[in-house]
């Protein structure tokens, strides 16, 4: 499906190392994206690490996606930082709370299917813009913040940077040649970081974006008032957070399932992403879902079980523990190369090999997604754009495929043989098939070959009626399916259903 599809392997049994080696790479993929989250929200750096401990174990024990990594996601957090400017921290705890509570509810009521919905030149549009999203984060890294702002790197400093993400890469891509038995970017990592420290390179380190030194998540009930303004003040917020992070996790799991050949559970993950969720808003973290990225990272290195996901969670807590001085020295550069390999691995290339193979429409949609996802750092926003747009091209598309196929048979009578749904897009065109004026006294619209979908299409067959009953004829509604039956017997105030033949008659689709 992919280039380097060879890094994922998905026939091997579970392999307890390869979960173990998978999991610890996590880790250091996940401490500075989730460091960085933090800090663009305003939050304290910890706030970020404990999110990630809690989603990680979290939705790894209870998800319906093995091998898929959740943490502290930029795409859950952005969605709070007003919040966070304008009433603080505890209230963005309500907030991530609240949310949760709205996702499991998703869950539990079983909503999730609704993402099949989602048509793939989306998919493409949300993982193609996700890599480039992935890339430029990288480029990111090339920034160096001092007292007098933010600048870019240069000479010696730029040069040693770009050198070891080089080698990060090579690493990667052919350290699998040598053995497939210990992740090639968990050897990238490690490499990396030995020649730096046994070199006494100069370059950044991830204790130049923050320190991670801490403890155990504290229980802490957020001490905002219990009140109905509260509640108006957060649930908009938890809201969006909540469908933000439910479309991210589900788009996540579905591409994982593509991936993998297997099929995860949707309304599962909704539950464990709300109940992750909900232990954030009540342990400091900043609450998160999927996360892509990382994701990958693990598919990347092996992974097909829970374990590296629980791994992964427990290594960041261990970290904030016992290991920040350690991890604190590792070089940005070697993150970097890894994530860098990630947004090569995530993007969708087979997307650029049919493009010309692709209805312009869709073209079109795949583009504006993707454009909409790096412009504007929203996934949800450009996968609801996205499926907007599919969904009314799909319904002018089928609009103008109804057709009427029209005879008259050895007793005057005159057939009208529908094709094509009929629905608000194509009632205009089939109530223009209609020749009311000059057709005999009696009429049968048969619809064997197709179905009443909408209440625009009862007021049309409506209208219908009252023309032919106006002019002094009869018309009679055929081979109708069960459920079309049903939707018409319902607006029985609408239309006169007396009109409607064969009552029992069932469509073979049915």
């Amino acid at each position: 499906m992919k280039p380097f599809v060879n890094l994922f392997n998905f026939r091997q049994k579970i392999n307890y190392k390869t979960e173990v080696l998978a999991g610890l790479t996590v880790a250091m993929t996940m401490i500075p994206e989730s460091l960085s989250f933090a800090i663009l929200a305003g939050l304290s750096p910890l706030t970020g690490l404990y999110a990630a401990f809690l989603m990680g174990l979290v939705t790894a024990v209870l998800g319906g996606r093995p091998g898929m990594v959740s943490g502290g996601a930029g795409a859950t957090v952005v969605t709070l930082i007003a919040l966070m400017q304008s009433h603080g921290v505890e209230y963005v705890f309500a907030a991530v709370a609240l949310a949760g509570v709205l996702q499991m509810t998703v869950g539990i009521c079983r909503l999730g299917k609704f993402i099949r919905l989602v048509p793939q030149p989306v998919m493409y549009g949300f993982v193609n813009g996700l890599a480039v999203i992935i890339f430029m984060a990288q480029i990111e890294q090339f920034k160096i913040t001092s007292v007098s702002g933010t600048t870019w790197l240069t000479g010696t400093a730029l040069w040693t940077m770009l050198g070891l993400v080089a080698l990060t890469i090579l690493i990667v891509l052919y350290f699998p040649k040598i053995t497939k038995a210990v992740p090639a970017s968990l050897v990238a990592i490690v490499v990396v970081s030995l020649i730096v420290l046994g070199l006494g390179i100069d370059t950044k380190t991830v204790q130049d974006i923050a320190r991670i030194s801490g403890g155990f998540p504290p229980f802490h009930i957020p001490t905002v008032p219990f009140t109905l303004e509260t509640l108006q003040i957060i649930f908009p917020y938890a809201l969006v957070m909540a469908g933000v992070g439910l479309i991210e996790s589900l788009l996540t799991l579905n591409v994982v399932d593509e991936i993998t050949g297997t099929k995860g559970r949707g309304n599962k993950e909704a539950v464990a992403q709300g109940t992750a969720n909900i232990v954030n808003g009540f342990f400091t973290g900043m609450g998160g879902c999927a996360m892509i990225a990382q994701s990958f990272v693990n598919l990347s290195a092996g992974s097909r079980a829970r374990l590296s996901g629980i791994i992964a969670a427990v290594t960041i807590l261990l970290i904030i523990l016992f290991g920040a001085p350690i991890i604190e020295r590792v070089p940005m550069a070697a993150l970097v190369g890894v994530m860098i390999m990630v947004a090569i691995g995530t993007f969708e290339w087979i997307s650029l090999r049919i493009v010309n193979k692709m209805p312009k429409h869709d073209i079109v949609v795949g583009v504006l997604v993707a454009l909409i996802t790096i412009w504007l750092h929203n996934l949800a926003l450009a996968v609801l754009i996205g499926v907007i747009i599919a969904a009314l091209v799909f319904a002018w598309e089928s609009a103008k495929r109804i057709r009427a196929r029209k005879y008259t048979d050895d007793h005057g009578v005159k057939h009208y043989e529908i094709f094509g749904p009929l629905f608000f897009g194509s009632v205009t065109t089939f109530l223009e098939k209609f020749d009311v004026q000059h057709d005999p006294n009696e009429v049968v619209v048969d619809f064997k070959e197709s179905r009443v979908a909408d209440m625009s299409a009862i007021d049309a067959l409506n209208k219908l009626t009252e023309r032919y009953h106006q002019a002094g004829k009869t018309l009679r509604l055929r081979h109708l399916s069960e459920d079309c039956r049903t939707l018409l017997k319902n607006a029985a105030s609408v239309i006169d259903v007396n009109v409607i033949e064969d009552p029992e008659y069932r469509v073979a689709a049915d």
